[in-house]
C-alpha cells in the first residue's frame, strides 16, 4: 500500500475584539487570531500537512494573503478544496493528529464539535482525527498570550480497487 505522511504548522497572532475560530467552531474569547482569513489556525495547519503529503505546496500557495477573494474567508472552504485536491491524486486519509497550543481559552471542551466540524468537512470518520490542546507553560508567544502555534501530521494512503470506499 502506498502510504505519504505530511506536516504542517501554522502560528497566528492573537488580537483584542477579533473572533477566536478553531476547527471551524467559534469560541467564546476576548482575543482572536489575526489574519486575512478567518485566522483559523487549526484548519491551516492541517491543509499544510494534507497538501504536504502530497507535495502539493502550502495553503498560502493555493489561497494567497494577497488574493482579495480569500478575506475574511472562512477555512473550511479552503479544507474543502484542498480534500478534493487529495482525492483527485487518489489518495484518502487514514488518520490525522493536530496538536494546538494556546495558554486561553482552554481548547479541550471545544474538542468534540472541533472533529465533528473537521470530519464531516473532510468526510473521514471521527476515529480518524486527532485533537489535543496544551499550553507553553507560559513560555515565548504563546505562554505571554500573544500567540498560537498548531501542529498537524496527516497520514494518507493510496485508493485502490480493494480499499475504494472505506
Amino acid at each position: 500500500m502506498k502510504l505519504r505522511i505530511g506536516q504542517g504548522y501554522d502560528v497566528h497572532q492573537l488580537a483584542a475584539g477579533v473572533p477566536l475560530v478553531l476547527g471551524g467552531v467559534p469560541i467564546p474569547h476576548t482575543h482572536g487570531l489575526k489574519s486575512h482569513s478567518d485566522g483559523d489556525a487549526l484548519t491551516h495547519a492541517l491543509c499544510d500537512a494534507l497538501l504536504g503529503a502530497l507535495s502539493l505546496r502550502d495553503i498560502g500557495y493555493h489561497f494567497s494573503d494577497k488574493d482579495p477573494a480569500n478575506k475574511g474567508r472562512n477555512s473550511l472552504e479552503f479544507l474543502r478544496i484542498v480534500m478534493e485536491m487529495v482525492r483527485n491524486e487518489g489518495y484518502e486519509v487514514s488518520n490525522i493528529d493536530v496538536t494546538v497550543i494556546l495558554e486561553a481559552p482552554k481548547v479541550n471542551p471545544h474538542v468534540p464539535a472541533m472533529k465533528q466540524t473537521l470530519c464531516e468537512t473532510m468526510s473521514i470518520r471521527l476515529e480518524d482525527l486527532s485533537i489535543k490542546a496544551t499550553t507553553s507553560e507560559t513560555l515565548g508567544f504563546v505562554g505571554r498570550r500573544e500567540g498560537i502555534s498548531v501542529f498537524a501530521v496527516a497520514l494518507l494512503y493510496k485508493v485502490t480497487e480493494s480499499h475504494a470506499g472505506l
